[in-house]
C-alpha cells in the first residue's frame, strides 16, 4: 500500500522529473497512476486503449514536466488536464464507423422536443448575452473550443498566441461566462 503524499510532495516529484530524475518518475508513477488511468478510461470507455493512453500519458509527463512550472494548476489537476486532454485527443483521431452513423441518422428525430427548445432557447440567450461581454477574440476562441471542438492548439495558431496563452484566454474567459451567468 502507498502512503499518500501531499500536494506538495508531488510537487516535488514533478518538479524532480523536469530534471530528468528517472527515481522520482517511478514515484511519481507509482503515486498517480490509478487516478490517471481512471481519467483515461472514464474518458475512452475501453482498457486496452486507457492502458495504451496512460502510458502515453507518461511520456508527456517525462518530456513537458519542466511545464508544470508555468501552469497555475496543482499537481493533481495538472496531471488529470495532461490525462484527460491526451485522452479527449486519442477519441478525436478515431475512425467514426460509417454504418453505425448512418444508421443512427435514420433513427434519430432531428428535431428536439418543445420542452427542450423553450429551456435551451432561454439558456442559448443568457450565453449568447454573456459571451457578447467578452473581448471579441476571447469568445471566438470560447465558441471555438466549447462549440467547434478546436483543440488549444489549433485556436492558438488561428489567434496567433502561444498555446498557453491561449489556455489562460479560455480559463478566464470561463470564469467571467460563470460568474455572467450567476448574476
Amino acid at each position: 500500500m502507498l502512503a499518500a503524499m501531499t500536494p506538495q510532495d508531488i510537487t516535488k516529484l514533478i518538479l524532480r522529473v523536469a530534471l530528468k530524475d528517472r527515481a522520482a518518475f517511478d514515484a511519481l508513477y507509482r503515486q498517480t497512476s490509478a487516478k490517471l488511468f481512471g481519467v483515461c478510461l472514464r474518458v475512452l470507455a475501453d482498457r486496452t486503449e486507457a492502458e495504451e493512453a496512460l502510458q502515453e500519458v507518461y511520456v508527456k509527463v517525462w518530456t513537458r514536466a519542466d511545464r508544470f512550472a508555468a501552469s497555475e494548476l496543482s499537481p493533481i489537476s495538472w496531471l488529470v488536464a495532461v490525462a484527460r486532454n491526451h485522452a479527449i485527443d486519442r477519441l478525436r483521431t478515431r475512425r467514426p464507423n460509417r454504418a453505425s452513423f448512418e444508421e443512427a441518422l435514420e433513427l434519430a428525430d432531428p428535431a428536439p422536443d418543445p420542452e427542450t427548445l423553450a429551456v435551451s432557447g432561454g439558456e442559448m440567450a443568457s450565453v449568447e448575452r454573456c459571451l457578447g461581454e467578452l473581448e471579441a477574440d476571447r469568445a471566438a476562441a470560447v465558441r471555438g473550443a466549447y462549440v467547434g471542438g478546436d483543440s488549444y492548439a489549433e485556436l492558438a495558431a488561428r489567434f496567433g498566441v502561444p498555446l498557453n496563452t491561449m489556455r489562460t484566454w479560455l480559463r478566464r474567459s470561463l470564469i467571467r461566462l460563470r460568474e455572467c451567468l450567476e448574476r
